[in-house]
């Protein structure tokens, strides 16, 4: 992994240091320029969890990818510039109000100056800066308020906060994982139809004012406080994937 291409891949220009500024530099800079983008899982090409091809695919290739590519190369450029950091396994809250199994999303536990911090480039619409691990706490951010409560067992659960309600993004707990331990949740989001994943084409980045998202007909565009939702049919995809986000995608099949 060459460090310096994949920080100009971010377009990170500033000193690096250990430090909570820097880290927070590093998330935002990440979600402006790497978008989330499940576009292999329907093109047919193998995800797999190793380093060196998922660097190639998001730095020199300048792809995005799901949490297990994003978070697992943000935690090999945190840890390979010194920020003690740890790979954590999430259980996604669903719509029925289930939890996904355990391993089913990839965050980074990042600790500095004495302070524990959820670090998550991988979770499409999440939070914009690191959210301090501190329960029972609400957390202001870019992007809304959140709060981390104690879930069951030795879990914690990371929720957003609208108008007084939680709203259960994932659970976790603080237990370091190793990268390989994901293999098989990797292999069944790409493959199962249970997973929500392999039902649509998405790609997603954040931008300056807003956040733009492609699925497989529509294009959604917010700027500010106004939002733009344009459909189209579903074979002009290719199109507007390389109109909106610059992209072009080759299958296997």
């Amino acid at each position: 992994m060459d460090i310096q291409l994949y920080l100009d891949r971010i377009n990170y220009k500033s000193q690096v240091s250990v430090s909570r500024e820097v880290l927070f530099d590093l998330q935002a800079a990440h979600l402006l320029s790497v978008p989330f983008e499940n576009l292999d899982i329907h093109y047919k090409n193998k995800i797999r969890l190793d380093i060196a091809s998922i660097y190639k695919k998001i730095v020199i290739n300048r792809r995005g990818g799901f949490c297990y590519e994003l978070n697992g190369l943000f935690y090999h450029l945190l840890k390979r510039l010194g920020f003690d950091v740890q790979m954590i396994s999430g259980r996604v809250h669903s719509k029925d109000g289930f939890y996904g199994e355990e391993y089913d999303h990839l965050a980074i536990v990042a600790k500095v100056d004495g302070k524990k911090y959820l670090v998550d480039v991988g979770f499409g619409k999440f939070s914009y800066s690191p959210l301090e691990i501190a329960p029972d706490v609400d957390l202001s951010d870019e992007f809304g308020l959140f709060r981390f409560d104690k879930a069951h067992d030795d879990y914690l659960r990371i929720n957003l906060v609208e108008n007084g309600n939680l709203i259960p993004q994932y659970l976790f707990s603080l237990k370091e994982r190793e990268f390989l331990e994901f293999k098989g949740m990797c292999e069944f989001h790409q493959t199962s139809q249970k997973s929500h994943f392999t039902h649509k084409k998405v790609v997603s980045i954040v931008t300056r004012n807003g956040r733009k998202t492609l699925s497989n007909n529509q294009i959604k565009i917010t700027d500010g406080g106004t939002e733009k939702i344009t459909e189209f049919e579903e074979e002009l995809f290719e199109l507007k994937l390389r109109e909106h986000f610059n992209l072009e995608i080759k299958g296997d099949c």
